[in-house]
């Protein structure tokens, strides 16, 4: 695949590619000279249209139209999970070995369209375009991952002990049938194809609903999907507010599970709706992060201080693993914040589809309006030493453009260290022991990522006992808390940011789009 040589990870800190950044700027043009395109939906292998339609335009730039979509209705969901559930035996009796010759396919054609795509996901949420490009390519490895799993445990077919030579007992896990999947949109790909790759890897037929702010990436994932060979009426793609179409899909008794990725107000209400059904059905809710770096005196503060800004900044702030809160031994503290505010300085922001550009935009008019609630009260309560404001002049007032903002002197009891701001935000509190870190770090309702940083190695292995998280690094200058990737680094939540413990890209995430069998045959 000529798409291959351009492959970009989390962990990249830069591309040199003179060739691959061409190739994205000519991708960029092609995605330009689409916009204003309506697209459909895509029920039972057929493209659908509603009566009304939505706007998806650029936060980049408002009068950027990408494209207008169906404004879906409860119908239109409830006629999908139909459609899906008619699919349900044919696929589910599909052999594995074929159900995942078509997901390879689906995942290469995912890395052929690489530029297209990635031009794609920078101009509709505002990625730059290494985050874009491993966006996709993440989607890709995450369905090859799940297919290997597949392979490697046999079908999760196992032959279990015997009570004599007569007996024959095997265990299998077999698919519960029609599964329902809901994605954010700072992951538009990723989030959106991981899960639905493993729920078809595993048997499941699938209806997708993508973010509102996203659904061009959605309709782009339903192509490769749709041109990999899998039979009408085994995925299925919907759009239309959450209100109508994914209330349907959450209160509807046709849905035997639903992967929900999103703030955990929104997944914490799905949970619970979804757990008011007939019979209990698994409910995946990947929910959010408050994540905390933790800083050692004995710290490579330049490791540390690129580590938190890209974690940080990455995205505009807008992932859930983002690193938010930044707990420094005071010895080292004033050091670490200059060498922070530094480096945060020299950061680019602007039109993420240029080369030179490192952040873009807010996603939307509601964050940028959170966002300027959040520095008010940061200018009021603590001390803003870069940033805190947005960004009008020029083309900046075309879009939603807000500066990469580091706060200190925040009291460490402040509302704004536990909530979810989901914005280039990070505030960073001086504090005198180890000790005192953990205990603030592991102080929130949510547990997804963390990041700590010292050349002690006993230091990093208590860090490593005690702390609270699914996902933590130690060292990584490529992204403190941010960069997981599939096979190298699972991607799951404790406490208020998950609702299984297992996590997207490991040895156990497939298993939970399957239900468990015990056969006995006696001769």
């Amino acid at each position: 695949m000529a798409a291959q040589k351009f492959k970009i990870t989390y962990a990249t800190l830069s591309a040199t590619n003179p060739e691959l950044h061409q190739a994205f700027d000519e991708a960029v043009e092609r995605v330009k000279g689409n916009f204003g395109t309506n697209y459909p939906m895509f029920i039972n292998g057929e493209k659908r249209w509603a009566e009304q339609t939505f706007e998806d335009r650029s936060p980049i730039n408002g009068d950027w139209l990408l494209g207008t979509f169906q404004k879906g209705t409860r119908e239109q969901a409830a006629e999908a999970l139909t459609a899906a559930r008619a699919a349900s035996p044919g696929w589910r009796a599909t052999p594995w070995q074929e159900r995942i010759a078509i997901m390879r396919r689906a995942a290469d054609l995912i890395s052929d369209r690489l530029m297209d795509i990635g031009a794609a996901v920078t101009l509709e949420i505002g990625k730059n375009r290494l985050e874009a490009l491993g966006d996709v390519e993440e989607t890709a490895d995450l369905i090859r991952w799940y297919c290997d799993e597949m392979e490697r445990n046999n079908g999760f077919v196992r032959p279990m002990l015997q009570e004599s030579p007569k007996h024959h007992n095997t265990n299998f896990l077999k698919p519960y049938g029609v599964w329902v999947v809901i994605s954010p949109f700072n992951f538009p790909f990723a989030l959106a194809g991981g899960p639905s790759g493993g729920a078809l890897v595993a048997g499941n037929t699938v209806v997708f609903k993508p973010a509102s702010d996203t659904p061009l990436s959605g309709w782009l994932l339903t192509e490769c999907i749709r041109d990999a060979g899998v039979p009408d009426g085994v995925f299925n793609f919907v759009t239309g507010p959450g209100s109508t179409v994914g209330e349907e899909l959450i209160t509807n008794n046709e849905v035997d599970g639903i992967t929900f990725t999103g703030s955990y107000d929104v997944g914490m209400h799905i949970y619970r709706t979804f757990a008011a059904g007939q019979y209990p059905r698994p409910c995946i809710a990947e929910m959010g992060g408050k994540n905390a770096t933790i800083i050692s005196r004995k710290a490579d503060l330049d490791k540390a201080a690129l580590g938190v800004m890209r974690s940080a900044f990455g995205l505009t702030g807008q992932k859930c693993s983002a690193c938010s809160r930044v707990y420094v031994e005071e010895p080292v503290r004033e050091a670490f914040v200059q060498k922070l505010v530094d480096l945060t300085n020299k950061m680019a922001v602007g039109d993420p589809s240029r080369q030179e550009i490192y952040m873009g935009p807010a996603a939307n008019k509601g964050a940028y309006r959170d966002y300027q609630g959040f520095v008010e009260a940061l200018h009021r309560d603590g001390n803003v030493l870069t940033g805190g404001k947005v960004l009008t002049d020029g083309d900046y007032g075309k879009g939603f453009f807000v500066a990469p903002t580091i706060v200190d002197e925040l009291p460490l009891d402040h509302e704004l260290w536990k909530v979810e701001m989901f914005l280039p935000i990070v505030k960073v509190g001086g504090v005198e022991s180890l000790e005192q870190a953990m205990a603030l770090a592991n102080d929130s309702v949510y547990g997804l990522t963390s990041g700590f940083f010292s050349e002690d190695a006993d230091e990093a292995q208590w860090y490593l006992d005690n702390i609270e998280a699914g996902v933590v690094y130690v060292n990584r200058p490529a992204g403190a808390t941010t960069g997981a990737w599939p096979g190298f680094q699972a991607f799951g939540g404790w406490k208020g940011s998950g609702s299984t413990g297992k996590a997207g890209g490991s040895f156990y995430y497939v298993q939970q789009y399957m239900h468990e069998q015990s056969q006995t045959v006696i001769d």
